[in-house]
């Protein structure tokens, strides 16, 4: 949707000093002829619409220009951590564009855009929780109340820059990263959530437009082109609008490793378990596709492949998923379940409701204890995650925000 300056500034006035009623309906009758997306709040849920076509909105979604939208709590969340909570028939658009139908204050927004695009440069803030209701009982297994975990990892030395982007079941992961040659690494800068793509919501020239952004950012931060990797997960290699992307990848000179479940978990073990845990503790990779249970067996690793958070869109019961995640879950070593280490998006979704400050790791507290969550993907993932704490009796379930598998990628390269 193309506008001027003089039209977004003159449009940013109208959103709160005026009914707005004139523009409304300029809007309605642009975005039925758009192939945009827009997100906006119908019948009280997040949902995508571009054109005639509406979805809901399952996850979190980054703009290009950083701002983020909150499925759960149907709100903006602008770069500078202001966020705005959307009413009934609001809208933003994939550019940044903000459309406030109703005019009354919203009580949860801390501070209204002055424009009718939103724009900032820096990282979105992490969403809060919201109150829904709870999913299925589980028992308890694990400790009700999370305590503080206070390793932290070697910082790199001299390390060198880089770069990956993940082509997950759920959307585009850009990842960046500095090694030493020691293996020492830290996480410079990570952006979640471009799911549109994989949602089929983008045509070819928007994935190879986002992939080149994507490129450029890396480029801009300091990553050589040689050290610019694609790798796409063993759940996204399932998907058709993955070879899209492949091919974009593949007419801008990138080539693009695909990794197997077992080399997924791999990756992710490598990534996520520290050093002096190795002999006392094993991994928990929670995927939308499927799910890694790892840990070192003399010092080479193992994997157990098994459902994750999404099965149930492959009409798996949770009887079934719960008994095939309890029998990955039960090979576990006794002397290493001490302690597992989580990753994943439902994982995640559960420790940012605990997270104090930017602590890099997060003890979970029991699976029962999330019951302000809700959803079918973290429903399923307390399942997986009540299976395991029930096979294992671990009573320490530690989430690390920054490994994943595709950062283990970087790591075992020369």
């Amino acid at each position: 949707m193309q506008k001027t300056l003089l039209t977004s500034f003159l449009l940013g006035v109208l959103l709160f000093v005026s009914p707005f009623q004139h523009v409304w309906a300029q809007v309605e009758a642009t975005k039925a002829t758009s192939s945009i997306p827009w997100f906006a709040v119908k019948n009280s849920a997040m949902v995508v619409q571009t054109g005639d076509k509406v979805k809901p909105l399952s996850k979190d979604v980054t703009l290009p220009n950083g701002i983020r939208v909150e499925h759960l709590t149907r709100s903006v969340v602008l770069t500078n951590g202001t966020r705005v909570k959307l009413k009934e028939g609001d809208m933003l658009s994939l550019n940044g564009e903000f459309i406030r139908k109703n005019t009354t204050p919203e009580p949860e927004v801390a501070a209204a855009p002055a424009a009718a695009t939103l724009s900032a440069s820096a990282a979105p803030a992490a969403p809060a929780p919201a109150s829904v209701p709870a999913p299925a009982p589980v028992s308890n297994t694990a400790p009700p109340v999370a305590p503080t975990f206070t390793y932290r990892p070697t910082a790199p030395v001299d390390g060198k820059l880089k770069g990956v982007v993940e082509l997950g079941a759920s959307g585009f992961n850009l990842f960046i990263v500095r090694v030493d040659n020691q293996h020492n690494w830290k996480l410079e800068k990570s952006e979640f959530g471009n799911s549109l793509v994989m949602e089929n919501m983008a045509t070819e020239e928007d994935v190879r437009n986002g992939l080149k952004t994507y490129i450029g950012k890396m480029l801009d931060f300091g990553v050589s082109g040689r050290d610019i990797h694609f790798v796409v997960s063993s759940g996204a290699a399932m998907s058709d609008v993955t070879r899209h992307i492949v091919r974009s990848l593949e007419a801008l000179k990138y080539v693009v490793t695909t990794v197997t479940p077992e080399r997924e978990g791999v990756l992710g073990l490598k990534a996520a378990l520290p050093t002096p845990f190795a002999d006392k503790a094993f991994v928990l990779d929670m995927g939308s596709a499927n799910s890694k249970i790892a840990w070192l067996a003399g010092g080479q690793p193992h994997v157990e492949d098994t459902y994750g958070s999404k099965y149930y869109e492959k009409d798996i019961s949770d009887a079934a998923a719960i008994a095939d995640v309890k029998a990955k879950a039960e090979k576990v070593p006794a002397r290493l379940r001490s302690t597992c280490f989580v990753i994943g998006g439902v994982p995640y979704e559960l420790a940012k409701t605990g997270r104090q400050g930017q602590e890099p790791y997060t003890v979970l507290k029991a699976a029962d204890a999330y019951s302000q969550l809700s959803g079918a993907k973290i429903k399923s993932g307390l399942n997986i995650y009540q299976a395991v704490a029930t096979a294992t009796g671990c009573q320490q379930f530690v989430f690390g925000y920054d490994p994943n598998f595709t950062i283990g990628y970087l790591l075992s390269l020369p």
